[in-house]
């Protein structure tokens, strides 16, 4: 819910920049152009971790990103160790990038899609994931929109 709540406030503030400019300036083109998303996970790795979380990312998590990659919902996803973090800052970020938000509709096509491609029940995945809680902490995301010079 909150990742979709941030991915309506940045969509507003895109739509609403040009309208923020003044009158004179209303007449020029607004020089930035709004482009893909990329949605930032922050991670936490326990002490003698990363070698188990390197492991699940290189295997499940890489499966769903390609899976989601060829369906078209990503173009693309990345891995980003945080090498000079500060205190309190992620061990490192897992990224994913795309075009456009789902629509509700669509979102519900794409659950039945994710449904069927992991034969996992709920009570599964649930449990995979409490598992990975023994070396990481997810501490949050936040998305971002790329925007290019015209």
């Amino acid at each position: 819910m909150k990742l979709m709540k941030n991915m309506m406030l940045a969509t507003a503030m895109i739509v609403a920049a040009p309208m923020a400019l003044s009158t004179p300036a209303l007449a020029d083109e607004f020089p930035l152009k709004a482009g893909d998303y990329t949605t930032m996970t922050g991670i936490y790795l326990e002490d003698g971790g990363t070698l188990a979380y390197a492991k699940y990312l290189a295997s499940e998590w890489k499966k769903n990103q390609d899976f989601a990659k060829s369906k078209g919902w990503i173009s693309d996803y990345k891995i980003y160790f945080n090498v000079d973090a500060r205190d309190g800052e992620p061990t490192m970020y897992l990224t994913q990038t795309y075009a456009y938000w789902p629509s509700a509709e669509e979102s519900e096509k794409r659950n039945k899609e994710w449904e069927a491609f992991d034969s996992r029940t709920n009570a599964q995945l649930d449990a995979a994931s409490g598992n990975r809680a023994k070396f990481r902490t997810v501490k949050g995301s936040m998305t971002l929109q790329e925007a290019t010079v015209r």
